[in-house]
């Protein structure tokens, strides 16, 4: 076991990305922010607080995205969706998807297949808290990354909201 991100570092990695989404947007007005399930609703919490301290009195859009149904990796098992929130319409507007760990890709596919049920967005971005940079499945690459990791496919990378951490086993 090995701390990649301790709670100082864990929280500035938050910091930094709060600041990038304000630099890449010069308003948030056409941005909604969308947290997929279950574990990039933790790091989408995070940062929406850590903005909304930064733009007080913006409207912040943040939904939640289940992607349960629309995984293509696992097939044989009795699935339980978890909740989708996107009170807003996402037509027209930049989508940031965030999720924890970036590992195979195979989650953000199913990310971009739903969020297609909720209209066309102009652009979607990715922000991930922590990069595994190999071992991708896809070509998909995160536009925000807190953290960039090597790591081999034996090791798991978890974030630890508890001990407020992200660990490599």
């Amino acid at each position: 076991m090995k701390t990649i991100l301790d709670k100082q570092q864990l929280h500035l990695a938050i910091l930094r990305l709060a600041h990038q989404f304000l630099e890449n947007n010069h308003s948030l007005h056409d941005v909604v922010f969308i947290g997929i399930q279950p574990r990039g609703v933790l790091v989408g919490t995070k940062l929406m607080d850590c903005i909304r301290q930064l733009c007080p009195g913006e409207n912040i859009q943040y939904g939640i995205l289940d992607i349960t149904f629309y995984r293509d990796d696992v097939r044989d098992e009795l699935h339980v969706a978890n909740t989708t929130e996107i009170p807003f319409s996402i037509e027209d507007k930049n989508v940031i998807l965030i999720d924890d760990v970036l590992y195979t890709g195979r989650t953000i596919r199913a990310a971009l297949d739903a969020i297609q049920d909720f209209g066309r967005p102009k652009k979607v971005e990715l922000c991930v808290l922590v990069d595994r940079r190999f071992n991708r499945e896809l070509p998909i690459q995160p536009d925000y990354c807190g953290k960039a990791i090597d790591t081999v496919i034996s090791q798991k990378v978890k974030v630890e909201w508890d001990k407020e951490a992200v660990v490599l086993y």
